[in-house]
This record gives C-alpha cells, sequence and structure tokens, in this order.
C-alpha cells in the first residue's frame, strides 16, 4: 500500500522559513514524479513544485520560483520543499502528491501559516 506523509508546517512570521518533508513508502517503482501542492480557505488547489524521480528535473510556479527549492534525500526516500521569504499569500494547507504513471496518491496535507 502507498502511503504519502507530509510534516513540516507551523506558525511562522513574513520574511521566515520552512521545510516541509514528504516521505513516500510502500512501492517499488524507481521512476516516478512528487509534487508539492497548497490550498488556502476558499481556494482552489494549485501547483507548487514537483521534482521527477530519476532525472531530478524539477519545476516552480511563478508565485514561488526564487524562493522555495524542491530535492530529493534518496537515502531517506523524502522529497523537501524549502520555503524561504515567506509572505501571507503562502499561508495554505500545503501537499505532497506522487504520481506513478497512471496512479495518484495524496498525503494528509500539513497546515502552513504565516502570520506575524
Amino acid at each position: 500500500q502507498v502511503q504519502v506523509v507530509e510534516s513540516g508546517g507551523g506558525l511562522v512570521q513574513p520574511g521566515g522559513s520552512l521545510r516541509l518533508a514528504c516521505v513516500a513508502s510502500g512501492f517499488s517503482e524507481h521512476y516516478y514524479n512528487i509534487g508539492w501542492f497548497r490550498q488556502a480557505p476558499g481556494k482552489e488547489r494549485e501547483g507548487v513544485s514537483c521534482i521527477s524521480i530519476g532525472n531530478g528535473n524539477t519545476k516552480y510556479a511563478d508565485s514561488v520560483k526564487g524562493r522555495f527549492t524542491i530535492s530529493r534525500d534518496s537515502g531517506a526516500n523524502t522529497v523537501w520543499l524549502q520555503m524561504n521569504s515567506l509572505a501571507p499569500e503562502d499561508t495554505a494547507v500545503y501537499y505532497c502528491q506522487m504520481r506513478i504513471a497512471n496512479r495518484v496518491y495524496w498525503g494528509q496535507g500539513t497546515q502552513v501559516t504565516v502570520s506575524s
């Protein structure tokens, strides 16, 4: 059974940083994609960043380009989302998505709140 678990959310002041972790388990595939999405209250879920496991290719939404960094810790089977220069507009529940071929798995989400 594939399981995707996010962690690392919390309350941070504007300009601060957080690092989210996505830990995936229960699979043997070597090539797949991990994406970070976020959803604020009353808004649609939006893509934030993604990484291709296998070639390391990364992509970022324009709103986070230059501030967020996605990376893979292969030893721990963990994908990180380093978030710097956080702003109130970044407040949302952040979800980790694993896509393997035509299968998609979601984590439970972790709350990120940016406020003074």
